[in-house]
């Protein structure tokens, strides 16, 4: 790493229906993530947080028609979409601390622009790949990768006025073990790169790795990160609003992030979903600082 870590962080809350998601930049400062990555000897910029819209609890807790919450996922996507853009136009790797996944339509909108064939690991334990027509609680949170490759609602699809971000091809997604049926048949027909738990369970989070890196690197210019705490067991990380159990373990992942550090493939990140309000003693974001340590090349000796 020779460039200037910019953390962004992204208070939003409306992909999905539990406050404090939005809390979830703020936690992760709190743990320390500043300090850990500027100990490692790497220059940190931290940029605070994106300006999101108020937050209208009474809409927010209200039974809504289609897309919850579709205006501010908008605006919110396009204001971190150019601050995501400028920051890689400054030479800088961002660091986008979420904020609900729906978040990523606006990062990887604005880095996607920076590259000819972006590659995306989807390190998480859904698939994030619904369609409006398929989802029943209309959660944006639930489509965003979807979305970035092009399906979905078309103002969501256009966020920076170009589609789509990704290519299904340059897709990986690893630690999947909760996937609705639309999900499943889409990544059938687009054959997908896909690591369910049961794949690393088979396999080992080693070769699921090396087998990831091996696929994207030889293809795409640039590779974006996108890790959502709940591909972790909630048992180690509770602070997360859609747990599933059965996940990875805190100790597979600090291993998968070394890895991922040493291959120097990835070149943006996202970190989302942790909620400080059904934590325990910010246990969580915790966790995600020491993950992202491995990630940006902390050792121990």
């Amino acid at each position: 790493m020779n460039k200037t870590v910019e953390i962004i962080g992204a208070p939003a809350t409306f992909g999905q229906r539990k406050l404090g998601v939005n809390l979830g930049p703020d936690a992760i400062r709190y743990a320390g993530i500043e300090k850990r990555i500027k100990a490692i000897g790497i220059p940190v910029k931290d940029s605070g947080n994106i300006a999101v819209p108020k937050l209208d609890l009474e809409k927010f807790n209200s039974e809504q028609e289609g897309l919850r919450n579709i205006e501010e996922i908008i605006e919110t996507s396009n204001i971190l979409s150019d601050a995501v853009s400028t920051s890689i136009e400054h030479n800088h790797f961002p660091l986008v601390l979420g904020g609900d996944h729906s978040i990523a339509i606006g990062s990887i909108s604005g880095i996607s622009k920076h590259y000819n064939n972006l590659g995306v690991i989807w390190y998480d334990a859904h698939g994030d790949l619904n369609v409006p027509e398929e989802s029943p609680s209309g959660n944006i949170h639930g489509m965003p990768l979807r979305v970035l490759a092009g399906d979905g609602d078309e103002r969501l699809v256009n966020i920076s006025d170009y589609s789509p971000k990704v290519k299904p091809e340059n897709i990986v997604l690893i630690g999947m073990r909760d996937l609705d049926e639309g999900e499943r048949r889409y990544i059938k027909e687009h054959n997908i790169k896909t690591f369910t738990m049961a794949e690393v369970d088979r396999v080992g989070i080693k070769q699921v790795i090396e087998e990831t890196i091996n696929y994207l690197k030889s293809k795409t210019d640039g590779v974006h990160l996108s890790l959502d705490v709940d591909a972790l067991d909630p048992v180690e990380t509770p602070g997360t609003g859609t747990r599933v159990l059965g996940g990875l373990t805190y100790r597979e992942s600090h291993f998968a992030l070394e890895l991922l550090h040493n291959s120097n493939l990835i070149t943006s990140m996202d970190l989302v979903e942790v909620n400080p309000l059904i934590d325990h003693n910010n246990d969580t974001a915790e966790q995600a600082v020491g993950l992202v340590g491995s990630f940006f090349g902390e050792t121990l000796l």
